[in-house]
């Protein structure tokens, strides 16, 4: 059976290109519950997903796709855990840049594979990194380097001690 698809009217096109695009958002209840279990086992099946959700896998398969285009799930990865995570050294290091000087420095900062996450921030710094080095003798090399960078006023550094909660995923 051959069936051609009409175009739609002038008025239906004008209406939807007139409307913006939808922000994306987190729909309803599914939507948050299907996140949730993704964080806490990424690898979890479709099928697995759905029997846990009370829906189709079609239907998980779908909203992953919508959320995925939406930008609200930007991608999947491992977190380590037990003795990895404890193996070498993290630190946070508020970075105070000069005036301008923000794009280059943080270009150069991103750069080094030892960075974990770099925000800019409000108050006594610009930025603030995260950093996992293998050694502490490492993560001084890497302030040493941060520190010599062009437009780099000052660093400050907390070396992580103990992680009392974590809720990333």
């Amino acid at each position: 059976m051959n069936a051609r698809k009409s175009a739609p009217s002038p008025a239906a096109v004008a209406t939807s290109t007139a409307q913006p695009a939808p922000a994306a958002t987190l729909r309803d209840r599914t939507d948050r519950d299907l996140i949730a279990l993704l964080q806490a086992n990424a690898r979890e099946s479709t099928a697995d997903l759905a029997r846990k959700l009370g829906v189709a896998r079609t239907t998980v398969v779908a909203r992953l796709a919508r959320l995925e285009a939406e930008g609200l799930i930007a991608g999947y990865t491992v977190r380590l855990g037990g003795e990895a995570v404890e193996r070498g050294v993290q630190a946070f290091v508020g970075i105070t840049v000069e005036p301008r000087a923000g794009r280059e420095v943080v270009k150069r900062i991103s750069r080094l594979p030892e960075l974990r996450q770099l925000a800019s921030v409000s108050g006594e710094f610009d930025y603030m990194a995260t950093l996992r080095a293998d050694s502490t003798a490492r993560l001084d090399a890497l302030l040493d380097e941060i520190g010599e960078m062009e437009g780099v006023i000052k660093t400050h550094t907390s070396v992580l001690l103990a992680l009392r909660v974590d809720r990333s995923a």
